[in-house]
C-alpha cells in the first residue's frame, strides 16, 4: 500500500478560501447611459471584485457595443471581464470567430449560454448551435488550437444554473442533468439565475451534488429594492417573487424605507447562500451601483488580501475619474 501523499497528510494547506465577488453589467444603449455606466464601473472597481460579467444580446444583437465595453474594461480599468456568449442563431464558424476575437483582446473568461429562442418562432440558420453544451465544446476546441498563446492564462468557462425550474424545462431534475452535461463538456463554474427565497440556493446545491455536479455554483443575487423590476423579472424567468416582500416594498412610505426593506431582504438571501457553502456572490447590478454597494456594505465577506500596488492602481484610477 502506498504511503499517503503530502496533500493527504496536510488537508488544510491553503486554509479557508476567500469568497469570490463579481458583478454583472450590460453594454450601454446610448451616450447618456454610457456616461452613467462608467460612473458605476468606477464605484464597483473600488471594491476590487474578482471579475465583472458583460452581457451579450440575443443572437449577438449588441455584439459591437459588448466588445467595445470589454476592451475598455481591459485597457482602462483593473477589472477582469467575463464575456457572455450565446449560441442560438449562430453557426460554429461565426462563434469560433467571436471566441477568437475575445481571446485576442485578452478575455480569459466566457459565460457560455444558449440564449433566448427567436420570439417570432422562426427557423434558426442552418447549422446553428442549439445548446450551451455545444458552445462549451466549441470554446474548448478554439482554446486547444490556441493553447501555445494561452500559456499564461487558460480560459475559464462558466454556465447558467437554475435554483428553480427553467421555464422551458420539464422538471428541476432535468435542469440538474443539463448542468451535469455542461460540466462533462468542460464547464468550470456556474452562476445561478435570480432566485427570491432563502432556501432555494441550498436546495439547488443538494440536488446538484447528489447528481455528481462538482463545479462551483455561485449564487446570482439582485438587489430586491424595486417592485417594478421584481415583477418584470418574475414574468421573464417564471420565478415568482415573495408576495410578502412585494407588499412591504409597495407599502413603504419613503424611498429610504423601501431601500432599507429591500437591502435587508437581499442580505438575508445572500447570507443564506453563503451559509449553505456558496463560494462567492454575483450581484446583478442593472448598471447601477448604489443599491449593490448598500448590500455589499451589510455583508461581511471574507475577501482575499490584495497587493498594495493593485490597490494603489485602483485608487489612482478613482482620482483620475473624479
Amino acid at each position: 500500500m502506498s504511503p499517503p501523499s503530502l496533500i493527504e497528510t496536510h488537508p488544510n494547506l491553503s486554509g479557508t478560501a476567500p469568497v469570490a465577488l463579481s458583478y454583472e453589467l450590460f453594454p450601454p444603449r446610448s451616450p447618456k447611459a454610457a456616461e452613467s455606466l462608467w460612473t458605476t464601473i468606477g464605484e464597483l472597481e473600488a471594491t476590487d471584485p474578482d471579475y465583472v460579467s458583460v452581457t451579450y444580446g440575443a443572437s449577438g444583437s449588441n455584439r459591437d457595443t459588448a466588445v467595445e465595453l470589454i476592451n475598455r474594461l481591459l485597457l482602462e480599468t483593473t477589472l477582469r471581464p467575463l464575456a457572455h456568449l450565446t449560441c442560438v442563431g449562430n453557426t460554429p464558424q461565426e462563434l469560433a470567430e467571436i471566441i477568437g476575437e475575445l481571446l485576442d483582446h485578452g478575455v480569459r473568461g466566457i459565460l457560455a449560454l444558449r440564449g433566448d429562442q427567436p420570439k417570432d418562432g422562426g427557423e434558426q440558420a442552418k447549422g446553428s448551435l442549439r445548446y450551451a453544451q455545444d458552445l462549451i465544446e466549441l470554446i474548448r476546441r478554439v482554446e486547444q488550437r490556441r493553447s501555445a498563446l494561452l500559456c499564461a492564462g487558460k480560459v475559464a468557462v462558466g454556465v447558467a444554473a437554475y435554483p428553480t425550474k427553467h421555464p422551458e424545462s420539464p422538471s428541476e431534475a432535468h435542469d440538474i442533468e443539463v448542468l451535469l452535461a455542461k460540466q462533462r463538456s468542460g464547464a468550470d463554474f456556474a452562476i445561478t439565475q435570480v432566485f427570491f427565497r432563502t432556501e432555494q440556493y441550498a436546495d439547488l446545491i443538494t440536488r446538484a451534488r447528489r447528481a455528481g455536479v462538482t463545479i462551483p455554483i455561485v449564487p446570482g443575487v439582485m438587489p430586491l429594492t424595486s417592485v417594478r423590476r421584481l415583477k418584470r423579472l418574475g414574468e421573464l424567468t417564471g420565478v415568482e417573487p415573495v408576495p410578502e416582500l412585494l407588499e412591504q416594498l409597495a407599502s413603504a412610505d419613503t424611498e429610504a424605507e423601501r431601500l432599507r426593506i429591500g437591502v435587508r431582504a437581499t442580505v438575508d438571501l445572500a447570507n443564506a447562500a453563503l451559509d449553505a457553502g456558496a463560494p462567492g456572490l454575483h450581484l446583478y447590478t442593472f448598471n447601477e451601483h448604489a443599491h449593490a454597494l448598500e448590500v455589499l456594505d451589510k455583508l461581511a465577506l471574507p475577501r482575499p488580501a490584495r497587493s498594495i500596488s493593485r490597490l494603489n492602481a485602483i485608487a489612482r484610477r478613482q482620482v483620475l475619474a473624479s
